[in-house]
């Protein structure tokens, strides 16, 4: 049935048995319901409308006796509404205010930061996809020799925040190869992709083969074997102590088996990757998100960037009790406010 055939009395009492529900964990009775005096009715009536919303399946009763708990098609019901702004609270979230600090042109700091206040704002697994290297445009690159075979690579962006990738090469590069490389791509290629420069290397370098050839074709071998390794992808995940300890996820083999999925990080990132482009907050609830082991959880995410791009996701994995009302607007707020961080500071270094 769809969701407008519910009355306002029906919408007001699922909204109650799913916030009785995430804030204590048990089934919620008729009489727990009654008790909160929000809904002008008696408890039979409420009892016939709880037994309509099971039906309907908004509610389930995990044993005869017991009162009722919210199914996922009940919780995405009451999400919909917060997302919708219907009982969102118009409540400050002070640790976001009071310790992001958004002075720094070092991105991976700042992303680090977001991680670590989501997980502590949220109680649960705060996580940040940070942007792949090779797909940001570039101001200036410079290519630093920390072993024979492994280079540092400096990326400065438009928006003049710093990021930093160790690639693996296969072949010996010395650092006067690697300057003669970094020169040649910052001269030719500013404003493009890494992955562009790959691509534009690839198909000219025979036009370069005497000035150039050794240097750029150690470079391409470089760049070939990085950008194709998926390894390189990056998810900060912080938080782990919080979900271990959260009640509703009691099934250790199952724990075991979600944070193996976790720590295949390419995995999750494809997961989210799907929903970088969204313009609000998502939230995926259970089977929904389609990824092994976290049938048992939500994500709540959104997407940070700079002026019109699109940077990369971030957000919150928690059981699928997690109190919503707080960690949407808790996983919106941190969204936006790297973005500013990364617009502000633009800003002021073209000023």
């Amino acid at each position: 049935m769809a969701y407008d055939t519910l009355r306002d009395k029906d919408r007001k009492v699922l909204g109650l048995v799913v916030e009785s529900f995430v804030r204590n964990g048990r089934p919620v009775s008729s009489k727990a319901v009654s008790e909160t005096r929000q809904v002008s009715a008696s408890p039979a009536t409420l009892r016939n409308i709880m037994a309509k919303l099971e039906k309907m399946g908004y509610l389930a009763q995990p044993h005869t006796s017991a009162g009722r708990v919210p199914t996922d098609r009940g919780l995405r019901f009451y999400v919909g509404r917060l997302l919708e702004g219907k009982y969102l609270p118009d409540e400050r979230i002070p640790l976001i205010l009071e310790e992001f600090t958004d002075r720094t042109a070092d991105l991976d700091s700042l992303l680090l930061q977001a991680c670590r206040i989501l997980a502590d704002g949220s109680n649960a697994l705060g996580f940040v996809i940070s942007p792949r290297i090779f797909h940001l445009p570039f101001e200036h690159l410079r290519l630093v020799k920390i072993s024979d075979r492994r280079v540092l690579v400096i990326l400065v962006t438009p928006f003049h925040m710093v990021l930093t990738e160790t690639l693996e090469s296969s072949l010996a590069l010395s650092q006067a190869e690697l300057d003669r490389a970094s020169q040649y791509v910052n001269q030719n290629f500013r404003g493009r992709t890494i992955l562009s420069v790959r691509e534009s290397l690839a198909r000219e370098l025979p036009k370069y083969r005497v000035k150039y050839e050794d240097t750029l074709n150690k470079l391409l071998d470089l760049l070939k074997s990085s950008i194709d390794n998926e390894a390189q992808d990056h998810i900060l995940l912080q938080g782990t102590a919080q979900l271990l300890g959260r009640d509703r996820l009691s099934d250790l083999d199952k724990l075991r088996s979600l944070f193996r999925s976790f720590e295949e990080k390419a995995a999750l990132v494809r997961l989210l990757s799907d929903f970088v482009s969204l313009d609000r907050v998502k939230v995926l609830i259970g089977e929904e998100a389609n990824f092994p082991n976290i049938e048992d959880c939500s994500l709540v995410l959104s997407h940070y960037g700079y002026s019109n791009q699109v940077l990369g996701t971030l957000g919150v994995i928690g059981p699928k009790r997690i109190p919503y009302k707080r960690i949407i607007p808790l996983v919106d707020r941190m969204a936006r406010r790297v973005s500013r961080a990364i617009t502000v500071f633009g800003n002021e270094v073209n000023r």
